[in-house]
């Protein structure tokens, strides 16, 4: 019988195993038996607890019950579809992807692309249609999923099954429940909204690329002070001499110390979504909603939306951070773009002060700490089965450019034993990098370029330029991994016959979480009903640069397509957005409750 009146947790933690089981009906295809195992898993604290256990059942059943799970989903758009024998529930999610609606030509397309994908799984293809959002994917969008997929490796595409798997049950329970993350969707909007903004030659191919001091980018600084005014209730909003975004909400006093968040707007180039905005968007719903409730706190929340991190369009990182560290480095301003602008010349045509950057600098004294919530950027969470995570520390990380010089010389004249070959003492280089990186817990290292300037396919190669990056959880585990890759570098180069100029390009040091915050951060997960997942950032971000003046703790958000970052496929849901939010006010309750210092 369909539920007439929303089910809550308390009604499932009451019922018999039987009832239990007839309750959640539905919410995994043809699969019982995932809720008859989480009966004997209650009493539940929340329905995000609730979902996590279905999770867990799920991951702890092994191989063969995940494959017949996987099978019992029928096809998108196939045989189920045409005669009409989908579940209630399917036919409700295709309909609302236009499933239904298809034209021949891409009733077709579905229709090769399911006996392409059988073919190569041997399990139908399983998407949650209805989307991020939940208001259901477009054909288009679903066909182009369907298509880059069928390139996955098995095992892979097996474990993006099972959590699309999980999304459709994640929504399912939210229809059953009478719940929607509101929060998560204002979020969410938000971020869908500020995406329109990109640079020319990036918008006009439907691209994300905000970069510093563009008119996109400016427009992203209006969008977000908008909001801040209008939407959230801030006190306070200004755009300050870096560009950054500025918001306050007053505590009960006004001269009380304040909560600073945020992160920043800026986006790489073909970048996604969420990456840094999710910090600045998170901490506004929390503000809105202590504004629409008339709450003040006995502190002040001040949320920054950085103006740039990212280093694309000057080779210059942390801009915006930097300026509230007292260490903006006036040298950056005679930089200069692709097209030859400084940067100088740009804040000034933004009408930016840069006389008034020194005074940006915020006193620690005047602020409790900064917290910062952000998309992980990597697959931990995702292969965890887990919404959020909290981060344990920043790596300390190096870089380098280098280039090794050898011998050009004619492929088919030069013995083996007699070259000098330049690209192969960098391939040598890579893999002993990897090696090295590997045989440590936490510490990571990257070859990403290498180019053979004028290489020909009968020249052996005389130069070749290459990059290296080494990060860890500790300042020590990176110097060590570092002296070991300059040492076999030093040998490779010896044996080889070749030469090596290596210039360090970037150093930042490790930036462990403040004990205190990521216990708070901690607490709040677990009020949620959510395991508590510790985890470090090999990724950099402005909590950096804070932890030079304050003590500071991170978030982090799962990400969609096994958390890539920094690309279009970047994503997350309204539910995980609207757990951050929740975390987030968590926090500033437990501030709220703590006593005074």
């Amino acid at each position: 019988m369909p539920l007439t009146t929303p089910l809550t947790i308390e009604q499932l933690n009451a019922a018999t195993p039987a009832e239990f089981v007839a309750l959640l009906d539905g919410t995994y295809e043809h699969s019982p038996w995932i809720a008859e195992r989480a009966a004997a898993l209650r009493p539940f604290a929340s329905l995000a607890g609730l979902k996590h256990a279905l999770v867990s059942v799920v991951r702890d059943a092994g191989q063969g019950p995940q494959l017949a799970l996987i099978r019992a989903h029928p096809e998108l758009a196939g045989k189920a579809m045409v005669s009409k024998t989908l579940t209630a529930e399917s036919t409700n999610e295709q309909g609302k992807a236009g499933l239904t609606d298809c034209t021949p030509e891409e009733f077709a397309r579905l229709q090769q692309l399911n006996a392409d994908y059988n073919a190569r799984f041997g399990f139908p293809f399983i998407l949650a249609v209805r989307g991020p959002r939940g208001l259901g994917l477009g054909r288009h969008e679903i066909i182009a999923t369907f298509a880059r997929r069928l390139g996955n490796p098995v095992d892979f595409e097996r474990e993006e099954c099972l959590r699309n798997i999980h999304r459709i049950a994640e929504i399912r329970l939210n229809d059953k429940f009478g719940v929607s993350p509101e929060l998560g969707n204002r979020v969410w909007d938000w971020a869908e909204q500020l995406a329109q903004h990109s640079d020319p030659g990036y918008a006009e191919r439907g691209e994300l690329t905000v970069t510093y001091l563009t008119d996109a980018h400016r427009a992203c600084a209006q969008q977000l002070a908008r909001w801040m005014r209008q939407d959230c209730g801030f006190d306070e909003v200004s755009i300050d001499a870096v560009g950054n975004v500025v918001g306050v909400y007053h505590g009960q006093d006004r001269a009380a110390p304040r909560l600073l968040t945020g992160s920043h707007y800026d986006t790489v180039r073909n970048a996604g979504k969420y990456d840094g905005r999710l910090g600045i968007l998170v901490p506004m719903a929390a503000v809105a909603e202590l504004h629409r409730a008339g709450r003040r706190l006995p502190f002040g929340i001040e949320v920054v939306g950085f103006a740039e991190e990212e280093g694309q369009r000057y080779k210059a990182t942390f801009l915006g951070s930097s300026a509230l560290v007292g260490q903006f480095d006036p040298a950056w301003l005679d930089q200069v773009d692709a097209d030859g602008v400084t940067m100088r010349a740009a804040m000034q045509h933004a009408g930016l002060c840069v006389d008034d950057i020194p005074a940006l600098a915020r006193d620690p004294a005047r602020y409790l700490g900064f917290v910062e919530v952000h998309i992980e950027q990597g697959p931990v969470l995702a292969e965890l089965d887990l919404p959020l995570g909290v981060v344990t520390s920043i790596n300390g990380s190096v870089r380098f450019v280098g280039e090794v010089t050898g011998m050009a010389s004619h492929a088919g004249t030069t013995p083996m034993n007699r070259r000098r070959d330049a690209a192969l003492a960098v391939a040598e280089l890579a893999l002993f990098v990897e090696r090295r990186a590997a045989a440590v817990p936490d510490v990571v290292g990257t070859v990403g370029i290498v180019e053979v300037p004028g290489g020909s396919i009968n020249v052996v190669p005389g130069r070749c330029r290459f990059s290296l990056d080494i990060r860890a959880t500790t300042d020590a585990a990176r110097d060590a991994c570092l002296h070991d890759v300059r040492t076999e570098l030093a040998a490779i180069c010896q044996r080889r016959g070749v030469a090596v100029v290596l210039d360090e390009t970037m150093r930042a040091s490790a930036a462990p979480s403040d004990p205190a915050w990521q216990a708070r951060w901690e607490r709040a997960v677990a009020a949620l009903g959510l395991p508590v997942q510790c985890l470090p950032s090999g990724a950099g971000h402005d909590a950096m640069k804070l932890h030079e003046r304050m003590p500071q703790a991170m978030l982090f958000v799962r990400g969609l397509n096994a958390g890539i970052s920094h690309n279009p496929l970047e994503s997350s849901t309204n539910e995980d957005i609207e757990l951050a939010v929740h975390a987030f006010a968590d926090v500033l309750e437990q501030l709220n409750t703590e006593p005074a210092a």
